[in-house]
């Protein structure tokens, strides 16, 4: 039984047709020429995509976390970089409906809908990576407005966004720190400086920067939810979303590589036979698609958790987890199954390989997750 209501399953399956139609035939040259797709975002906002997470009256009809992380799977399957850059944007719009003010939704949310602005997060330092409350970002208030000093990394939308939710210290002294840390919801102007793009094995297209924040003013309207200090609990929150959204990213790869390895094994043949004949190959196979299937339900379990309101900090880490470093692998014993042109860059699956390390480093290493992971079983007295 499917886990989509009928109207959810042709949202995935519209997005699955614009994957092949449009994606995939132009993917490899954007790809090497790392060519931000703008044509391919735009349709991404004809078709909706940004506003998925968004309800009336600012959005149209939301959909469910499980559909939610099968688009998303689906756009990482075309091109893992397309699922980014609607990542944290969604990410953003759930803190907003979650945390905002009224008068933050209503000036926010509608423009997010429809995608004219998209939204990313900015976490990391060039510091430090994890440990969030260690962040030194710096916002003091200045009468009706915040003064932000420090800098970020990694920022994935940076230059083209139009909205950054910005996790900060309003009160670095603090005890204990996490008390002490706010998001405030920062756009573009003078005294923030982005640097050029990062260069990166993988996740060609869309740009990762570093953002520098020198005396940067923005109105104490900003703070998310107009009080200061629950800006970790509500980002510990949001990254709940971020960490499905991963695992989603993840499966997409992996589905991607499977497919491609399945292909080619029909296709070549050795000693006279199918290559998928052979046991080697044969077991290769079994186990991709053996893993892959698992990954997708603890990812869609992952989602269903986290639309019943529950904490699912513990189930998102596990599919953040499994999924991703089942990608990996994937990833790899489709370049094996290929041979030397799983090493060519005339085929696709060298591209999932470079993509794949993302999604175990990214969003909190599986480091981070497997200590999420036992924190909330120990907290939970087990799996519930």
């Amino acid at each position: 039984m499917s886990v989509l209501s009928t109207e959810e399953q042709a949202v995935v399956a519209t997005v699955r047709e614009f994957v092949d139609r449009e994606v995939r035939p132009v993917v490899r040259e954007l790809e090497h020429s790392d060519t931000y797709p703008e044509k391919l975002i735009e349709q991404m906002k004809q078709l909706g995509i940004f506003g998925l997470a968004i309800p009336p009256p600012w959005g149209e009809a939301p959909v469910s976390m499980p559909c939610y992380a099968l688009v998303t799977a689906e756009l990482a399957r075309g091109w893992m970089s397309l699922a980014g850059a609607m990542g944290g944007h969604t990410v953003v719009a759930k803190l907003l409906l979650a945390f905002g003010t009224a008068e933050q939704r209503d000036r926010w949310l509608p423009r997010m809908a429809t995608g004219e602005v998209r939204a990313t997060m900015a976490l990391t330092e060039p510091g430090g990576g994890s440990d969030l409350q260690a962040i030194t970002t710096v916002a003091r208030r200045d009468g009706d407005h915040y003064r932000i000093n420090g800098a970020k990394t990694w920022i994935t939308n940076a230059r083209r966004c139009g909205l950054i939710a910005l996790l900060c210290k309003t009160d670095p002294a603090a005890t204990p720190k996490h008390r002490g840390i706010s998001i405030l919801l920062v756009e573009h102007g003078p005294g923030l400086t982005i640097s050029k793009d990062l260069s990166k094995l993988g996740y060609k297209g869309v740009e990762s920067c570093e953002l520098t924040f020198d005396d940067y003013r923005v109105p104490t309207t900003c703070l998310l939810g107009g009080v200061e200090g629950r800006g970790f609990g509500q980002m510990m929150k949001g990254l709940e979303t971020g960490r499905i959204q991963v695992a989603a990213r993840a499966l997409g790869v992996g589905q991607a590589a499977l497919d491609d390895a399945l292909r080619y094994a029909q296709q070549r043949e050795a000693f006279g036979k199918p290559i998928w004949r052979h046991q080697s190959i044969s077991n290769y196979l079994a186990d991709m698609a053996t893993t892959l299937t698992a990954a997708r339900q603890l990812t869609l379990h992952a989602a269903r958790r986290y639309d019943t309101g529950r904490r699912a900090d513990m189930e998102a880490g596990m599919a953040k987890l499994f999924a991703s470093e089942s990608a990996m692998t994937i990833a790899l014993n489709a370049i094996r199954i290929h041979g030397g042109y799983g090493y060519s860059c005339e085929f696709d699956v060298e591209r999932y390989f470079r993509d794949a390390p993302l999604m175990i480093v990214g969003e909190g290493t599986n480091e981070i997750q497997r200590n999420i992971i036992t924190d909330q079983l120990i907290k939970r007295g087990g799996i519930d």
